[in-house]
């Protein structure tokens, strides 16, 4: 199964990389794109459908669309694949969903793509606007034309049938709809008029008046004939197509532009308006009168509400806008009195959202790469989940207040006005978690940061302020969770207890806007800076100033990574400078960004620096070897990136989105190459989109196979050289064990040797006695008295054999046998490996065995295969073991070899001698380079660590 799953990671890959006329498409050897968080909707009008008795919501993100349980607002399903162009449209029919893009229709279910629909050849540079599904028809509308599909062999409409020209008289196609009971027939909305056609006969049946306010959207009533119709003075009129007569003319009350209306269907005869003021009208038909205006359901500034929509047969609205929201409304009961009924106003019942505008701060909120809090332009606060889509939820702005007897009372709802400026830096910390509040944030042009409690997601008790009344620029938070830092515009840092609010210390080092604060996590040390270019450093603990450090230029960020004290800082000199808070010196610069640098981060080990720039770039820095080893150009500029605590994702905001893009880490599935890229290597990559098409899943760099790079070891097992260059001292792969046991066999022997001897037990069963008549007896007659010593041959009752004399029997060792053929061609290489591959004792038991009898041959060979060994460069540390297991053993032989050697010039000593001396030569050379390369490295290394 891993097998093929590894063809596919690999076929996949493939297909990806061959582009547009063959050629290769790059990609990122670290981040691949994985999905998008909190984007729900951009307005497109959604489509809701039916399977059963259950309800199900189609909404349209971009080039994607999602599927929602309407019971619960669970993401059901998310299209498997993106359209080449925008979706205008959504129809759900029962299983399938109907989506237009460009001159096509897509037929989707569960969220993949079954069939597609193209417009005529005719059709030149024409979009669908509008799709109707009904009976075996399919009709798709452009801004002059109907394009009608019937049903043929399959499920669905898929055959062309006719095309249906409107007259430019009439203007252009607003809206269309199938009413009950009409067979075969379509109610078109132009600017001006209705038309009825047929659409089996193509056929023009019904032209109304001119509506003098124009059309902006119908929709059939329940009863027979009737349709209501919207425009943009804010009226709806109630139209009885059939008598071509308006029945009731509803005034909304303002002049905002109708989206849609729809009516109820569960036994109150109600409808709603929809409008671009962000109002939903609601009208009871019967008493001919408003029920209630719900004021701001979604935000005009964005575009309003763009369509809402009556679940048949149940009380709820759902609605949606171009803010990025769905949202259900629910009217309770109706409380019946003795002379009326009262209809009590829709209550929010639930709701899926998101930013309405990009976000500009994120953080993740825990250790565990679960929660993220993001604040945007629009003004909100949001924490979503990378987990489940219905975890997500905006934090509270209410401002509770507190009476004079210190009782909190209830405040009022924040809207969209009364909410709180742009936030623009958020610092959390989770120990005191539930205890106080835990996060604090910065917001625009306020001189005072706001506390929240994350675990009630709600605002904080706090404001604090800046200690010389200048704008809040950085805030940050202690690991410990009690103290919350203030930076400010005017050089000023205050210090608060988070648990009571006051200020405990201050500290005024910078001349101008601080930009960055960081404690390290055992408040120990404090790191500031400043658009002064000074990076200030401080005990924290005993609020006292350390020293500080002048930059070259303004500084405009900081990060901190507490495990390893080193601090990254973002310059408007395009730079990125790694200071040591310990040693307080630089320790790294890095140049390639070539604009204006917007965030960065750590990874959580520290090796990395993540960085994005306005050059549209991303870029990975490897701190070790101070080099750029990946980048990415996208086609959005990245406001801000963080990387997740476990180092699974890449969280990044950009300038046109309104979600937030998650990027996987492939690097921890295969090893990523430390070599230098320039920026023509860079990958163009595609952003993250909510299908996740184009992008990969968590486990897919595990399958990758990286055959187009030759610098990334490819998956499998890695061989190891046996010797990376002749001229370097190479140890042998055996395991340390190995040595350390060969080295101190003998005191491995006596302190495993038995203290006393085995006795004998007193007493032993009648089985177990062993007479000396079975044991050695038996023996000496199976040996003398059945065995015929006179003959060749045994006769057929002996137990024992002799060997056979006609074949030559060996009892060399292979040890004996090795070193006596390699010392007669004077190449030891096997002989060396089978020695570095032997097991310990085998080792000692062959050197002791060696021949110590002049003329010295054993030990003469035994002593030129070191020498050998030496001058290859291999297996150093072994070697070293051998010759100092032959001195502990035959220092003795040596010894007499050398005192015969003075005395009587003896031959024999002598050769034995001279190859002493030519292994001490040959060890002493071998000894000399090593030390001095020691000392040369670790002068290097002092020279590093203290500069």
């Amino acid at each position: 199964m891993v097998e093929s799953t590894m063809q596919d990671g690999k076929r996949r890959k493939l297909e990806l990389q061959s582009g547009k006329n063959g050629q290769v498409i790059k990609h990122s050897k670290i981040f691949s794109p994985f999905r998008v968080l909190g984007h729900v909707s951009n307005g497109t009008p959604f489509a809701i459908g039916t399977l059963g008795s259950s309800f199900y919501i189609a909404t349209a993100v971009g080039r994607s669309f999602q599927i929602y349980d309407a019971s619960t607002l669970h993401l059901l399903f998310v299209s498997n694949t993106q359209t080449p162009k925008p979706i205008t449209s959504i129809t759900a029919h029962f299983q399938y969903i109907y989506c237009s893009y460009g001159d096509k229709v897509g037929i989707f279910r569960r969220g993949r793509l079954e069939y597609e629909l193209s417009l005529p050849t005719t059709a030149v540079n024409e979009t669908i606007d509008k799709v109707i599904v009904f009976g075996t028809y399919l009709v798709a509308a452009t801004s002059s034309s109907l394009y009608i599909y019937e049903k043929k062999d399959l499920k669905y409409a898929t055959e062309y049938y006719t095309t249906i020209k409107i007259n430019s008289l009439y203007g252009e196609i607003i809206d269309l709809i199938h009413m009950p009971a009409y067979i075969n027939k379509i109610v078109v909305a132009t600017n001006s008029n209705l038309l009825v056609f047929n659409i089996k006969s193509t056929k023009l049946l019904f032209t109304s008046e001119e509506f003098v306010n124009g059309i902006t959207c119908i929709e059939s009533a329940p009863a027979l004939d009737i349709i209501a119709i919207g425009n943009g003075e804010g009226t709806c009129i109630v139209y009885n197509i059939k008598k071509a007569r308006t029945l009731r003319t509803i005034n909304t009350g303002s002049n905002s532009k109708i989206t849609s209306v729809s009516f109820r269907t569960d036994g109150s005869p109600h409808l709603v308006c929809s409008m671009v003021n962000g109002d939903l009208f609601f009208y009871d038909l019967n008493k001919k009168s408003r029920v209630h205006i719900l004021r701001n359901a979604h935000k005009e500034v964005y575009g309003g509400v763009t369509k809402a929509s009556f679940l048949n047969g149940q009380p709820i609205v759902v609605t949606t806008g171009p803010d990025n929201s769905l949202k259900e409304y629910v009217f309770d009961p109706v409380l019946s009195t003795t002379n009326s009924s009262v209809v009590s106003p829709p209550r929010h019942l639930r709701s899926r959202g998101g930013h309405s505008a990009p976000p500009t701060a994120i953080t993740f909120s825990d250790s565990k790469s679960h929660f993220i809090q993001s604040a945007s332009q629009d003004r909100s606060f949001w924490t979503f989940s990378l987990r489940k889509d219905a975890q997500s939820q905006e934090m509270s702005q209410k401002q509770s207040k507190i009476d004079k007897n210190g009782n909190r009372l209830a405040g009022k709802s924040s809207g969209f006005k009364d909410k709180f400026p742009a936030i623009t830096n958020i610092a959390q910390e989770n120990s005191r978690e539930g205890e106080w509040d835990n996060i604090v944030t910065s917001h625009q042009e306020e001189t005072f940061a706001r506390t929240w409690d994350s675990r009630n997601k709600k605002l904080g008790k706090y404001q604090l302020s800046t200690i010389d009344n200048g704008i809040v620029k950085s805030v940050s938070i202690t690991q410990c969770g009690n103290f919350a830092l203030i930076g400010s515009s005017l050089g000023g840092i205050g210090v608060y207890n988070l648990q009571s609010g006051k200020l405990r210390k201050n500290y005024k080092l910078h001349k101008k806007t601080v930009t960055g604060i960081a404690v390290d996590g055992m408040n120990r040390k404090m790191v500031s800076c400043g658009l002064d270019g000074i990076v200030g450093f401080y005990d924290f603990s005993k609020s006292q100033f350390l020293g500080k450090l002048k930059l070259d230029a303004p500084i405009t960020q900081l990060v901190y990574h507490r495990s390893s004290d080193l601090v990254a800082l973002a310059l408007d000199d395009l730079s990125i400078v790694i200071v040591d808070s310990v040693t307080q010196k630089v320790v790294r610069q890095l140049f390639g960004h070539t604009n204006r640098i917007t965030s960065l981060d750590f990874s959580p080990d520290g090796r990395w620096i993540i960085s994005s720039s306005l050059d549209s770039t991303i870029r990975t820095w490897d701190l070790p070897t101070g080099g750029c080893i990946d980048g990415i150009k996208v086609a959005s500029v990245v406001t801000c990136l963080k990387f997740s605590p476990l180092g699974d994702y890449l969280a990044t905001t950009h300038v046109n989105g309104v979600g937030i893009s998650l990027w996987t880490n492939k690097s921890q599935f295969k090893p990523v190459s430390t070599r230098h890229v320039e920026e023509e290597e860079f990958a163009n990559v595609t952003l993250p989109n909510v299908s996740g098409d184009g992008g990969s899943s968590m486990l897919d760099g595990a399958f990758t196979v990286d055959d187009d790079d030759d610098d990334v070891v490819t998956s499998g097992n890695y061989q190891s050289v046996d010797q990376i260059d002749e001229q370097l001292l190479t140890l042998s792969l055996c395991s340390k064990n190995k040595f350390n046991t060969l080295l101190h066999l003998d005191t491995i022997k006596l302190r495993n040797k038995p203290k006393e001897a085995p006795k004998k037990p007193e007493s032993l069963p009648f089985f177990l006695e062993l007479t000396g008549k079975s044991v050695g007896d038996d023996a000496k007659e199976n040996e003398l008295g059945k065995i015929n010593i006179n003959k060749t041959e045994s006769t057929n009752d002996s137990k024992l054999f002799r060997l056979d004399e006609s074949k030559n029997y060996s009892f060399e060792s292979e040890f004996t046998t090795l070193l006596r053929t390699c010392a007669s061609t004077n190449d030891f290489d096997k002989f060396i490996s089978f020695l570095v591959n032997s097991s310990p004792s085998n080792i000692d038991l062959e050197i002791r065995s060696l021949t110590t009898e002049s003329p010295y041959t054993e030990l003469i060979s035994f002593i030129n295969a070191i020498s050998f060994g030496l001058k290859q460069n291999k297996n150093f540390e072994m070697l070293v073991v051998f010759i100092h297991t032959l001195f502990s053993v035959h220092g003795d032989v040596i010894y007499t070899a050398r005192k015969q050697q003075i005395e009587s010039n003896d031959k024999d000593a002598n050769n034995l001698i001279n190859a002493l001396s030519q292994w001490g030569e040959l060890n002493g050379q071998k000894n000399g380079k090593l030390d001095s390369l020691i000392k040369y490295c670790s002068g290097v290394i002092n020279f590093i660590t203290t500069v």
